[in-house]
C-alpha cells in the first residue's frame, strides 16, 4: 500500500512540473497576489501548528496518566516538541514579513 501510494505521488509530481512551469517572458500573472499568498500561507501554517500543539499536549497528558513514573521524560519531550512546533510558526511569520 505504501509503495503504491508513493508511486502515485511521484507520478503526479512528475506530471505537475511542466504544468507549473512559468514562461520566460511572464510578468507574474498569478491567481493570487503575493501579499494574499503570504497571508494564506501564514494562516495555514499557524492553524496547523495550533492543531499540532493540541495533539502533542493531548498525547502527553494521556501518556502521563497511563505512566506516572515517566512524567519527567514525557514533560521534556513535550516541551521540546512544543518549542519546535512554535519555531515553525515563527519562521513562517518571518518569511511572510520578508517576502
Amino acid at each position: 500500500m505504501k509503495v503504491k501510494t508513493l508511486a502515485i505521488l511521484a507520478i503526479l509530481f512528475l506530471i505537475a512540473m511542466p504544468v507549473m512551469a512559468q514562461d520566460a517572458n511572464a510578468q507574474g500573472n498569478s491567481i493570487l497576489s503575493k501579499p494574499a499568498a503570504n497571508i494564506l500561507g501564514l494562516a495555514l501554517s499557524t492553524g496547523l501548528c495550533g492543531l499540532a500543539q493540541g495533539r502533542a499536549v493531548a498525547g502527553a497528558t494521556e501518556a502521563m496518566g497511563r505512566n506516572p513514573g515517566a512524567i519527567a521524560g514525557i514533560r521534556f519531550a513535550l516541551i521540546l516538541g512544543l518549542v519546535l512546533i512554535e519555531s515553525l510558526a515563527l519562521y513562517t511569520l518571518v518569511v511572510v514579513f520578508i517576502g
